[in-house]
């Protein structure tokens, strides 16, 4: 097992960001490295990051502006090669739909429920690439 994972966290909200590492403490679950975080808080960020670092999972908050998450998931699925699994937070259950346009492994609605967070990043991080 790798000393630690790395995921790229981005919202344009601090808060958000908080909450999120706050959900998944040092790891998501036992089985799982322990997490750090590669926090951005704009879409150049998110592109910089994803084309120097080693990124295992990204967790993109929908509600983000003036990139959303959803476009944002759209665009690396797209554009980045073997681009990691991604969880995207949608501020609203009706919002799922967003999901499966943007091609996102995973789905939350926010505000986080850190349970639920952390189940659906340690599958992700589970998941054979």
């Amino acid at each position: 097992m790798p000393p630690s994972v790395s995921v790229l966290l981005y919202s344009s909200d601090a808060g958000t960001r908080a909450q999120v590492r706050l959900a998944v403490g040092r790891g998501p679950a036992s089985d799982v490295p322990p997490v750090a975080f590669v926090e951005c808080a704009t879409l150049p960020a998110v592109l910089l990051a994803l084309d120097t670092s080693r990124i295992d999972a990204c967790v993109l908050d929908g509600e983000a502006a003036p990139a959303g998450g959803s476009g944002v998931c759209r665009q690396i699925k797209n554009e980045v090669f073997r681009c990691p699994p991604v969880l995207l937070l949608i501020g609203r259950p009706q919002d799922a739909w967003l999901a499966g346009w943007s091609h996102a492994d995973a789905v939350i609605t926010l505000p986080v429920d850190p349970a639920e967070l952390a189940a659906s990043l340690a599958a992700l991080l589970r998941a054979p690439r």
